[in-house]
């Protein structure tokens, strides 16, 4: 038989499915476009959701199929990390590579330093434009200069607004270079659906809340949270189908939420441990797990490493790219986390800080009650308002050291165990080196806890949207020269 006719031959029976491949043309396309383009980034972020309120993550009681799925389909990081369960601190570290007391915005609704080059400039100069897709909450504008930015759009018949659904499908249709996509989410913060006659049986209960199983008002709440994660999950279909529809497989795709509602302002890991679940066809196996110990702040660093450029040594986190590529390797062999309680609605001064490896936590709040002696000063308004924090807080020890391997929770303070002794001390004296590092303004003496200066909310002011009552003896007390300056806000 002639080459041509057996040229021929081999066609039709190709058509036929007689023989195959060893690779399809699309299988081959996939693999040219991770080894050759960069591939497009999209993290979709929710607002204020625990990791515990997930199916993939083992509440089998809510409704998250579409992150259950982007779990079947790449890989869920069960130690996943921010250092600040508050919206601004969370997000900056996210869009900076630093922690919070780094890059300045450590506090909420304050600002990143003005000299910070954050992730629009770090991934616009690797040839990507980089866009916000929903609710911000950073600033300034000249570190935060996105190439293009929609925001949230108003929707009847739910509590919040919507992400912008249709700039966001038109973009992917439209692209014509390497983005980086932050689709920012509303949901399921506060305000909630209101739920009539929620059914306790349907919500699932921690350690932290099972003492609230008889509360209306919480159940009623709760329920409400729970119908709020329903059409956030709605929302993400929503993304998924486009990406699906319009992208290639070569789409790298991060959920995660900024930080757990029932944890906020606190150092727990219900506040702290954040759902992180990828997937990249093109690169990463399904339904793969990671243990690994990664921070937000490793995020930006990972972006600059797959678009192939190498991150500057003064980013606080690392590129976790091998884990994706399916190296079990470590990335860290702490985390650290931050509470500060100024500048808040409810403000009040009681600073604290946190640092955490796989199994042990050690945390220290630096004005506690069983301190507050140390803490006070020559000045009575200030003393007076120490005093107030250190009593917000009155069962909160000084130290606390938690075994998160029996106690995921953190009920059982350990810090007085005679042999976790050197565990403690080698966690703490960690901490301070890392302190020292990030330029803290605390140390481990006592007596020098500053007043921060709050641009929104004053501790000695009532004025709204500040819950906390302020004494009238105290009101307007504190001046100029009582408050630690930051000389960028």
């Amino acid at each position: 038989m002639s080459n041509k006719n057996l040229t021929h031959l081999f066609f039709i029976l190709l058509a036929l499915g007689l023989i195959s491949c060893t690779q399809s043309a699309t299988e081959q396309t996939n693999t040219a476009s991770a080894n050759n383009l960069p591939p497009n980034i999209i993290f979709y972020l929710a607002d204020d959701q625990d990791i515990t309120d997930y199916g993939v993550y083992g509440n089998e009681k809510v409704h998250t199929p579409a992150i259950d799925r982007l779990a079947n389909e790449g890989m869920l990081f069960k130690n996943a990390f921010t250092a600040q369960a508050i919206c601004a601190p969370s997000r900056t570290q996210l869009f900076t590579g630093k922690y919070p007391l780094k890059n300045g915005a450590f506090a909420n609704h304050t600002p990143t330093r003005p000299d910070i080059k954050s992730v629009t400039k770090q991934m616009r100069a690797l040839g990507y434009e980089v866009v916000l897709a929903g609710k911000s909450h950073v600033k300034p504008p000249s570190v935060y200069d996105w190439d293009q930015e929609w925001q949230p759009v108003p929707k009847k018949g739910v509590p919040r607004d919507y992400i912008p659904l249709a700039d966001i499908e038109q973009y992917f249709q439209t692209a014509s270079k390497p983005f980086v996509m932050f689709i920012t989410s509303k949901y399921p913060h506060g305000k909630y659906f209101d739920v009539q006659n929620p059914d306790v049986d349907q919500l699932k209960f921690h350690p932290f809340d099972q003492h609230l199983k008889d509360d209306n008002a919480y159940i009623k709440k709760k329920a409400g949270y729970y119908r709020s994660i329903k059409e956030d999950n709605t929302q993400l279909e929503h993304v998924l189908n486009m990406v699906d529809n319009h992208l290639t497989d070569n789409t790298l795709f991060i959920y995660s939420a900024d930080h757990g509602v029932s944890g906020k302002f606190s150092l727990k890991d219900i506040g702290l441990n954040v759902p992180f679940v990828v997937r990249w066809p093109a690169m990463i196996k399904p339904k793969s797990h990671s243990a690994q110990l990664i921070h937000y702040t490793d995020v930006l660093p990972t972006f600059i490493d797959i678009a192939g450029g190498t991150a500057s040594e003064d980013f606080d986190g690392k590129s976790f790219l091998p884990i994706l590529k399916g190296y079990n390797q470590p990335i860290h062999q702490y985390v650290y986390g931050v509470r500060t309680n100024q500048n808040i609605i409810n403000a009040h001064i009681f600073p604290s800080r946190m640092i955490r490896d796989t199994r042990y936590k050690y945390i220290r709040n630096f004005n506690a009650l069983e301190v507050l002696d140390k803490n006070l000063t020559d000045n009575e308004h200030i003393n007076a308002f120490l005093r107030q924090g250190a009593m917000k807080h009155k069962n909160e020890s000084f130290e606390e050291l938690y075994d998160l391997q029996n106690d995921p929770f953190e009920q059982h303070n350990l810090i007085n165990r005679p042999e976790l002794a050197s565990t403690q001390q080698r966690l703490k004296k960690q901490l301070f080196v890392w302190m020292r590092e990030q330029g803290d303004f605390l140390t481990e003496n006592f007596g020098n806890i500053p007043v921060i200066t709050a641009p929104a909310f004053k501790l000695d002011q009532n004025k709204p949207p500040r819950r906390t009552s302020v004494p009238k003896a105290l009101q307007n007390t504190l001046t100029t020269e009582d408050y630690f300056v930051i000389e960028h806000w």
